[in-house]
């Protein structure tokens, strides 16, 4: 810490030194640069020696990333958002004055240089400064120059510099733009309309997470951070549009791993006169379509592990799966109590009121789930916990629901829709029953819901695909915390 402080007292030193002769040093009046791999592929038609006519002129803008000095020229590498370029500055060049004030320049600094490109005997493509400019003082130093920022605590933390100097964080995140734009694109092109649904709510709906709460003084009511949208979507399905999304925030007041951040991305659609079975099919077809369209092959490397996105992809039910992957005798999973002792001798704990349904979901989490690498849907959920679901017409004890997995980790959650308005409020009450009071929220079901159902609710399926574990797997990326600008984390003391 001393070290960084005697740096950051030098840097503050050269910085009122440069404003002492003059010069501005957060400057805002130097417009339209031209990007860097701009440059970068014109230069490319230069020979490895040829230098480009003194007439033609480039005007680039960047970050100074690396700087060597000579005394009376210097070599400096600029960063834009596009690319990187060397810079030559030479005093005989730019001028006595102008190169004096070059010297105090740091690496760090955002800085304009102009002149035409050549090649250096080594062949690297620079510019040849007729002109520098200092735009932005940098007061901080970047990571040492050949470590780059590696501490993982520090680059979510500082994301700003995890940007500058590691490129394939910039690349993740442009990946998820993409992303979010391609899903966009291929849900308009099927009809969807995109919707935007209140994140403040009254009540907390559309899942048993814990919400984060507020109070709005001037209705005089408490808020919560939505948990889902889904209890509004539906609505909309009730109000007359047939194929709604939406892809925004929820919150959800729970703990931190690789998996969760208390602040992430979810889309929701939901189609009228749809089953689940359509959607499992639009969901194949719309994550493997946006793996060949961004990533080239729909066989893509995930922490060392292929995964083959190819169609069609692999289909259980939950009992099947817990056959085929787990090994168990189908004659137990037809057996209540012998399911519910299974989940005892394999040391899960259940809730006293918990049913056969609970402990066969629990069975599936601890041994099948993380075995599912490959794309694969697990269906008929049971009922005791798809609270919002429509139940199976000929099994009741489960649900027309699916869950998606890839790589061990749920990416979907999808079913037909319970529009039934009295199996629905008995669910809601049984629901708010097993979960008990809570010392900070009361448990409420959504009536004005009930309500909305009971104008009629067209049959149709929807669901949930969590857009930053998408993210995750299509960049290979082991946390969410990658895939997220700012993720949460503990607070720290800043040295001022």
């Amino acid at each position: 810490m001393d070290q960084l402080s005697n740096v950051l007292k030098e840097r503050r030193k050269k910085a009122q030194t440069l404003i002492d002769s003059g010069v501005n040093i957060f400057r805002n009046d130097f417009k339209d640069p031209q990007a860097i791999s701009d440059v970068v592929l014109k230069g490319e038609q230069l020979g490895t020696e040829a230098n480009e006519s003194p007439e033609t002129s480039y005007r680039v803008a960047g970050r100074v990333m690396s700087m060597r000095k000579f005394g009376k020229a210097a070599f400096l590498h600029l960063q834009d958002e596009t690319g990187r370029v060397q810079a030559y500055a030479k005093r005989d060049t730019v001028g006595e004055e102008e190169y004096a004030l070059f010297k105090k320049w740091d690496v760090g600094d955002i800085v304009a240089v102009e002149g035409p490109l050549f090649r250096t005997k080594t062949g690297e493509l620079s510019i040849e400064a007729k002109s520098l400019l200092l735009l932005t003082k940098s007061l901080r130093p970047l990571p040492e120059k050949f470590h780059g920022l590696t501490d993982v605590e520090t680059r979510y933390r500082q994301r700003y510099v995890d940007l500058i100097v590691n490129p394939e964080v910039r690349d993740t995140f442009r990946m998820r733009v993409e992303i979010i734009r391609h899903i966009r694109e291929f849900l308009a092109n099927r009809g969807y309309l995109e919707v935007e649904t209140p994140m403040m709510q009254p009540i907390p709906g559309g899942a048993t997470a814990k919400p984060f709460q507020t109070h709005h003084n001037a209705l005089g009511m408490d808020l919560y951070l939505r948990i889902a949208p889904e209890l509004y979507l539906k609505r909309l399905l009730v109000g007359g549009f047939e194929k709604v999304f939406e892809i925004n925030r929820n919150f959800r007041n729970e703990g931190l791993s690789t998996r969760h951040n208390p602040e992430f991305t979810m889309l929701e659609f939901y189609q009228a006169y749809a089953t689940y079975h359509d959607l499992m099919d639009l969901t194949e077809e719309m994550i493997s379509w946006l793996a060949a369209e961004l990533t080239g092959s729909m066989k893509i490397s995930y922490q060392g592990q292929e995964v083959d996105l190819t169609p069609p992809w692999k289909r259980y039910t939950m009992k099947e799966s817990l056959v085929e992957v787990a090994g168990i005798g189908p004659e137990i999973l037809e057996d209540d109590q012998a399911v519910m002792q299974m989940a005892k001798d394999k040391g899960i704990e259940l809730q006293p009121d918990a049913g056969p349904g609970k402990a066969l979901t629990e069975l599936f989490e601890l041994l099948v789930e993380d075995k599912l690498v490959d794309p694969t849907f697990v269906t008929s959920y049971p009922t005791e916990v798809s609270p919002l679901a429509r139940r199976n017409e000929d099994d009741p004890s489960v649900t027309d629901r699916f869950e998606l997995f890839v790589t061990g980790r749920e990416i979907a959650n999808a079913f037909s829709e319970l529009n039934d308005p009295i199996d629905q409020s008995e669910r809601f009450d049984k629901q708010i029953a097993e979960r008990g009071d809570d010392d900070e929220i009361h448990p409420e079901a959504d009536r004005d819901y009930i309500r909305a159902l009971e104008y009629g609710m067209p049959p149709a399926a929807g669901e949930g695909i969590g857009i930053d574990r998408l993210v995750m797997l299509l960049t290979d990326s082991p946390s969410i915390r990658d895939v997220i600008l700012f993720p949460h984390l503990k607070a720290e003391a800043v040295e001022k």
